[in-house]
C-alpha cells in the first residue's frame, strides 16, 4: 500500500503517519507492506521525520500485544519493522514550482529512500536507496496554516458567556485573524513589486493541494485492466467551517479575518459536490484521465475534530490551560475533542484503510467523516453535519425521530443548527458549481504563468 501525507513532520500530520503504521500492521496481512511518504518543506525535516517514524515502528513492533497475538509464538519484531518503508519528498504548497518538482519526482522520477538510519539500527529496515512509485492508494491533504495572530480576548469572554464553554471550544470566533495575507506562488520572497499574488492561507490550505492532486492523477487513476480500486484524494477539513465563512467575493480569503475557516468551508464544498452531475464537467476537466476507460481517483472529506497543536499561536502558559479546557469540554459531553494528534488522526487513517466496497455502498464521497471520542477518549469515526448539506446531502427530519443513528447525529450538533431543506441543498449545489468553476479558472491562469517561468528558465 502506498500512502502520501502532506505536512507529515509535525502535529496532526505526524499523528496520521503514526496511526496509519499502527493500524496497517495490526489489520493487514502479515506479509503485506506499507510505503508511507510524509512530505515536509526541507531535507532536514524529512530526515528527522523518517528517523522519528522508524523509532515509532520499532517501539510498536516490540511492545504491541496485538501484533504478538496475530503472529503467535514465532513472532519476530524485526519482520514487522521490515514491512513499513518510510520515504519523504519536499514540497512548499505556496510555491507552484516546488509543487511541480515534487509531483514530477513522485510520478516519473525516483524518491530517496533514506536507507540509513542515524541511530545505527538499520538491521530492522530494508534499505531503500531510491524508489520509483507504481501507484498511490491514498493521498491525505493535511498540511496548512492558520493565519492567526493570537486571541481576541473580548470575543473569548463573549463566546463563553453567550454560547457556553462547549460551543466556544468547538466553534470559536475568538481567534484573531490577519487580513491581506498574500503570496507570490511562483517567485516567493524574491518577487518583484507588482507581480501577481494569491491569498496565502488559501494557497497553503486549498490551492496548493488542488494543483498537487491534479499532477498526481497518473498515480491515483486506475486502468480498466487492474482489479485495484481507484486512489483516494482525502481532503482534511475542520469541524468549524459554516455557511457565512465562505464568500465568493473573497474566494482566496484575503479580506476576511477568518481565512482558515473560509478555506475549510471551501474544502467542504468542493469535496461534497465533486460527484454531482452539475459539477461533472469541471471535475472531469480537473482530474483529466485518459484513456476514457480509466477510472479517476475518488475524493473524500474528513476532519480531525478539535486537536491541540502548535498551529494556533499560544504561549506555554495558555497552551497548558487550553489543554485543560479541551479535556473539560470532552468530559462535559462533546464528541469533537480527540485533543491529541494521534486520536485526531482516526478519521483520515480510517478513510485511507477502509474497504472500497463499503465506501461505495454508503456513498462515502457525500459525507464528511470526523474523528470523534467518548468521555474516556476512545476514538471512533462519526458523520458530521455540514451547513447547507446536512449529513449526507439529503433532507432529514430529526425532530421527533428516534433511533441510535438519530441520537448519534444529534450529538455534537452546532448550536442553532437547523435541518437542511431542499432549497438549501439547491443553494449548496449552486455554490459548489461556482466554486469548481472558479478553481478551474484559477488553476489554468496560474498554470499558464508557471509554464512561462519554466520555459524562461529552460
Amino acid at each position: 500500500m502506498f500512502v502520501l501525507v502532506t505536512g507529515g513532520n509535525s502535529g496532526i500530520g505526524f499523528g496520521i503517519c503514526e496511526r496509519l503504521i499502527d493500524e496497517y500492521l495490526t489489520t493487514r496481512s502479515l506479509t503485506s507492506h506499507l510505503v508511507l511518504i510524509p512530505t515536509t518543506r526541507s531535507v532536514k525535516k524529512s530526515r528527522e521525520t523518517v528517523d522519528a517514524l522508524r523509532e515509532h515502528i520499532r517501539k510498536f513492533a516490540f511492545t504491541s500485544p496485538a501484533l504478538r497475538n496475530r503472529a503467535g509464538l514465532k513472532y519476530d519484531p524485526r519482520d514487522t519493522t521490515r514491512r513499513v518503508h518510510i520515504l519523504s519528498v519536499q514540497i512548499d504548497l505556496c510555491n507552484l514550482l516546488s509543487i511541480r518538482a515534487a509531483a514530477r519526482q513522485l510520478v516519473s522520477g525516483t524518491i530517496p529512500g533514506h536507507g540509513k538510519s542515524t541511530d545505527g539500527d538499520d538491521d530492522y529496515f530494508i534499505p531503500l536507496d531510491e524508489v520509483r512509485l507504481p501507484r498511490l492508494d491514498a493521498v491525505i491533504f493535511n498540511a496548512g496554516i492558520g493565519g492567526w495572530y493570537g486571541l481576541n480576548w473580548s470575543k473569548v469572554f463573549h463566546n463563553v458567556f453567550t454560547a457556553g464553554l462547549i460551543s466556544a471550544a468547538t466553534w470559536p470566533t475568538f481567534k484573531g485573524g490577519m487580513t491581506g495575507q498574500l503570496v507570490d506562488p511562483i517567485h516567493g520572497s524574491k518577487a518583484e513589486a507588482g507581480t501577481p499574488r494569491i491569498g496565502e492561507v488559501f494557497c497553503a490550505n486549498v490551492f496548493g493541494h488542488y494543483l498537487f492532486a491534479r499532477r498526481l492523477v497518473p498515480l491515483l487513476a486506475r486502468s480498466a485492466s487492474t482489479p485495484l480500486p481507484p486512489g483516494r484524494i482525502i481532503w482534511e477539513s475542520s469541524v468549524e467551517g459554516s455557511w457565512e465563512n465562505l464568500s465568493l467575493d473573497d474566494l482566496e480569503a484575503i479580506k476576511t479575518e477568518a481565512a482558515y475557516e473560509s478555506t475549510k468551508r471551501l474544502t467542504d464544498v468542493l469535496a461534497l459536490t465533486s460527484t454531482l452531475p452539475s459539477t461533472r464537467s469541471y471535475v472531469q476537466r480537473y482530474l483529466d484521465v485518459s484513456p476514457e476507460d480509466t477510472t479517476p481517483p475518488k475524493i473524500y472529506l474528513v476532519h480531525p475534530g478539535v486537536v491541540q497543536t502548535t498551529l494556533f499561536p499560544l504561549n506555554a502558559f495558555m497552551f497548558f490551560w487550553y489543554n485543560v479546557v479541551l479535556h473539560l469540554v470532552r468530559w462535559l459531553g462533546s464528541p469533537w475533542h480527540p485533543i491529541t494528534a494521534y486520536k485526531g488522526a482516526c478519521a483520515p487513517v480510517w478513510m485511507a484503510l477502509q474497504q472500497q466496497e463499503w465506501l461505495d455502498s454508503v456513498q462515502a464521497e457525500r459525507i464528511k467523516w470526523g474523528s470523534s471520542t467518548d468521555f474516556w477518549g476512545e476514538c471512533r469515526v462519526k458523520k458530521t453535519e455540514v451547513d447547507g448539506w446536512g449529513w449526507e446531502g439529503k433532507v432529514e427530519e430529526l425532530k421527533g425521530s428516534k433511533g441510535d443513528e438519530v441520537k448519534q447525529k444529534r450529538s455534537g450538533r452546532r448550536p442553532g443548527a437547523v435541518d437542511v431543506t431542499e432549497q438549501k441543498l439547491v443553494e449548496f449545489e449552486e455554490l459548489g458549481v461556482e466554486c469548481w468553476r472558479r478553481m478551474e479558472e484559477l488553476r489554468e491562469t496560474w498554470e499558464a504563468r508557471a509554464n512561462a517561468v519554466e520555459r524562461a528558465q529552460s
